[in-house]
């Protein structure tokens, strides 16, 4: 039996050999190592993506599950009905949904984390986002406490840089809905963080 798993991408594609993500999709239903071209392109965000929910420990597992997930659902991707991209945010924040409570404990870590012990490194910039102002403590207590939905369409905005409509294929839900959650979890941070921003904090991170 042939073996229809996505191989490591390897070299980027050469001239020529650059379709689009939902081209590659199509493709990859009748050429399976077409999904590769997928993974080399979104990979890296979807990591970093995973990371700053979860931290560096678990983001290397959330990130392959996404990819090994989105090829094993390629027949029921839609092109017609959005881009890939927020597509495969939807899945990763699914997964990132499973483990939740590990959610909820990283960031109550982080919290507790002086600001001298956050390493340097990009797992952990949503820790160091806000450190000039002494507020990281209070950024990731608040993201702590705030509903999964609300986070969920927080972060996708603030990490991710989704649009609402964007953020609606994610995670399939309308556009109002999005846009409410969105406008409570920001009101919720800036209650916690004195007024300020939390939107243009947690982005920083992701600078």
């Amino acid at each position: 039996m042939a073996d229809d798993r996505p191989q490591h991408p390897g070299a980027p594609p050469g001239p020529g050999t650059n379709p689009s993500d939902a081209e590659a999709i199509v493709r990859s239903r009748r050429e399976p190592a077409a999904f590769a071209e997928v993974f080399h392109r979104h990979f890296a965000e979807i990591h970093r993506y995973a990371a700053r929910r979860l931290g560096p420990d678990v983001a290397d597992d959330i990130a392959a599950e996404t990819f090994l997930a989105a090829f094993h659902r390629r027949e029921r991707f839609d092109p017609e009905r959005g881009a890939v991209r927020p597509w495969l945010y939807g899945i990763a924040t699914r997964l990132v949904a499973l483990h939740r409570r590990a959610e909820g404990r990283y960031y109550r870590a982080l919290a507790r984390t002086p600001v001298e012990d956050v390493q340097d490194g990009h797992e952990e910039r949503i820790s160091a986002s806000v450190t000039a102002g002494g507020a990281s403590a209070d950024l990731a207590a608040a993201l702590a406490r705030l509903s999964r939905g609300d986070r969920d369409v927080l972060l996708l905005v603030a990490l991710a840089d989704l649009s609402y409509e964007e953020v609606g294929q994610a995670l399939g839900l309308k556009t109002g809905t999005v846009a409410s959650r969105l406008h409570r979890a920001r009101r919720r941070l800036r209650e916690a963080l004195g007024g300020t921003n939390p939107t243009l904090l947690i982005e920083e991170a992701a600078t």
